[in-house]
């Protein structure tokens, strides 16, 4: 490839044209195009000798930093997804590999008792698994943390005296309960599930914790699916995920 010169630098010939000379002070704002698509950034006025830069940075995204996470990606890469299951035009997110892969289920308990070390330090006294697949994780995260773990089961599966909340289904409604002596008032629970979608279950599991006068600090998931806007529904209660989907 031939080269040609400008201010002492070289620029390959077949490119078709020549760059941009130096900035000069009291010039127009430096405007460069990306590739393709819309220009996400706003250029900035440039002190007189400075080098106007080669492209633009533009910041990474949260879920981008994340990912940068090797147990992060350890987890991520053991999530399966099956179109039209249970229903034709559900895309559903099968955590079932997960659980089979003892270094990925490590990693996804490091990472949310992680979280909760760092937003509650020792302020938590229970960890309250979901019924069904909130039990997969609630014992073990709880063991983490050395917190003991509190069931909220569906209505009927619990023995002795409960309390008692329902949430909306497509069809009809669902129940949650929860035993009457499983905390004391003032006691500080997290609960824990294996994925958050419309936020109907959680948000129950909520109010059945208030029905005992416990106070719910946070519920987490190792799945979200965002496009339902489940978190939403918890309204105060902060909600973490370690994976979030559409």
């Amino acid at each position: 490839m031939k080269y040609g010169t400008s201010c002492g630098r070289k620029w390959p010939r077949s490119l078709g044209s020549r760059p941009a000379p130096p900035h000069r002070a009291g010039a127009e704002l430096l405007s460069l195009p990306l590739a393709s698509g819309p220009t996400p950034w706003t250029p900035l006025p440039l002190r007189a000798g400075a080098e106007p830069p080669s492209r633009p940075v533009v910041p990474a995204t949260r879920a981008e930093v994340a990912m940068a996470d090797p147990e992060l990606q350890l987890v991520a890469r053991r999530i399966r997804s099956f179109p039209n299951f249970p229903i034709p035009g559900v895309l559903f997110r099968d955590i079932s590999p997960v659980l089979k892969d003892p270094t990925s289920f490590r990693a996804s308990i490091n990472l949310l008792a992680n979280h909760l070390k760092k937003a509650h330090g020792g302020r938590i006294d229970y960890i309250a698994g979901l019924d069904s697949r909130g039990f997969l994780f609630g014992p073990s995260l709880a063991q983490e943390l050395g917190l003991g773990c509190i069931l909220i089961r569906k209505r009927g599966k619990l023995p002795g005296p409960t309390v008692c909340a329902s949430y909306a289904l497509e069809y009809g409604k669902g129940e949650l309960e929860i035993q009457r002596d499983a905390l004391e008032p003032g006691q500080k629970v997290v609960v824990v599930d294996d994925l958050l979608a419309t936020g109907g279950t959680m948000c129950a599991a909520c109010e059945l914790l208030g029905q005992l006068r416990a106070e719910v600090l946070e519920c987490v998931s190792l799945v979200e699916l965002t496009s339902l806007k489940g978190r939403e529904k918890l309204g105060a209660v902060p909600f973490f995920s370690l994976l979030q989907y559409e």
